[in-house]
């Protein structure tokens, strides 16, 4: 049930229920004269993903939700007027998202060709706020931008849509008045931790490599303040140090507190040689990571959305795209209500169901470096 909007927004409109709660653009994709290139961010990911499950005929064009964009007046419930001001300089975004050529650029093209999908992919994680309430889950393909905070952007984050997913969510559903922030990028999710410091509805589990970016001090010393349950790696912590910690933590952070909504950033930065998380997690242990989460927040019947985040291998996308599917397998998402494994995974087999040619489009009409 809706409470009292304090704006109009097309971002909370209904979808049909023959439509995945998995929110995409083709707008995700940043792709400007190579300079993308120069970030070894793979700014071309998220259309992969979507291409990998359309391979396993997991989705189809007409069964997924297409991401609308962010408005200024979406964007005003968390960031400050002077901090989107800031964003018309292409000198700020070009130090925010690090690619230094930016700054010579005019400001309207890095608005058109940067900013508008990042600000897009922001719009689907609050999109995929409403269907998880909804569902029971939802995944923006995009999305995590978790170094952002209300009035400061950095390591490519330039909009802090973690926060804004759960203030939309306080402010306009019922009955969501808790959140859950379980943070498994390789890096410090600082932007979403202040932005909710002495905030006593969010509690904030974040995972991370003690020794890399970005090291914000102020957030780390807020302890119980700003991160509620703070889990320090050493370099090239591997597979069962690692699972052996998310998932003790995650079942402490889950009883300690019970929720309305969890967020899971799952950032694949985590990898094994990933150049800037500094882990060593195998492929099959993002995997086995993703399940756990997804299965504590079935087990107690809260509703989860997961974003992307950060991943800067070209093996990434792949990854994440065979996470979604073991997701499906498990009976874990794609309306399995019962948990049992589908049909078509049994043996391990990983061919997906596709929806129907002739099912209702869910497109929406239209109106180093630090990192994710």
């Amino acid at each position: 049930m809706m409470c009292n909007r304090s704006h109009s927004t097309q971002l909370y409109l209904d979808v049909p229920s023959t439509c995945l709660p998995i929110i995409y653009s083709p707008v995700y994709n940043i792709t400007f004269m190579g300079l993308e290139k120069l970030h070894p961010f793979d700014s071309g990911k998220w259309g992969k993903v979507i291409h990998f499950l359309k391979e396993e005929k997991l989705i189809s064009d007409g069964s997924i939700v297409e991401a609308r964009e962010a408005t200024e007046e979406d964007l005003l419930v968390v960031h400050t007027k002077r901090y989107l001001n800031r964003l018309k300089w292409s000198l700020v975004v070009a130090t925010i998202t690090e690619i230094p050529p930016l700054l010579f650029l005019p400001n309207f093209l890095v608005q058109r060709r940067v900013l508008r999908p990042l600000r897009t992919q922001t719009g689907g994680t609050i999109m995929a706020g409403k269907l998880a309430v909804d569902r029971g889950w939802a995944i923006n393909v995009g999305g995590g931008f978790h170094h952002c905070s209300s009035d400061k952007g950095g390591g490519f984050c330039a909009y802090a849509d973690i926060t804004l997913a759960i203030k939309f969510l306080f402010e306009r559903v019922e009955g969501i008045s808790r959140a859950t922030i379980i943070d498994l990028d390789a890096h410090q999710g600082n932007g979403h931790e202040r932005d909710f410091l002495d905030d006593r509805r969010v509690f904030i589990m974040d995972v991370y490599n003690r020794y890399i970016y970005p090291g914000d001090g102020y957030a780390k010393r807020a302890i119980k303040r700003a991160i509620k349950r703070k889990v320090e790696l050493d370099w090239g912590t591997e597979d069962d140090e690692y699972l052996q910690k998310v998932e003790l933590h995650l079942e402490g952070a889950l009883n300690e507190v019970r929720s309305d909504i969890i967020v899971y950033n799952a950032g694949t930065d985590v990898l094994d040689g990933d150049p800037l998380g500094g882990l060593a997690i195998s492929p099959q242990g993002i995997v086995r990571r993703d399940e756990i989460v997804f299965r504590a927040a079935r087990r107690r019947g809260i509703p989860i959305l997961m974003v992307t985040s950060g991943g800067y291998q070209k093996k990434t996308a792949r990854i994440i795209a065979d996470s979604i599917i073991n997701l499906r397998c498990q009976g874990l998402i794609g309306g399995d209500e019962d948990g049992e494994v589908p049909e078509e995974c049994a043996g391990g087999v990983t061919l997906m169901m596709s929806s129907s040619d002739s099912s209702p489009s869910c497109v929406s009409p239209g109106p180093a470096p630090n990192t994710i």
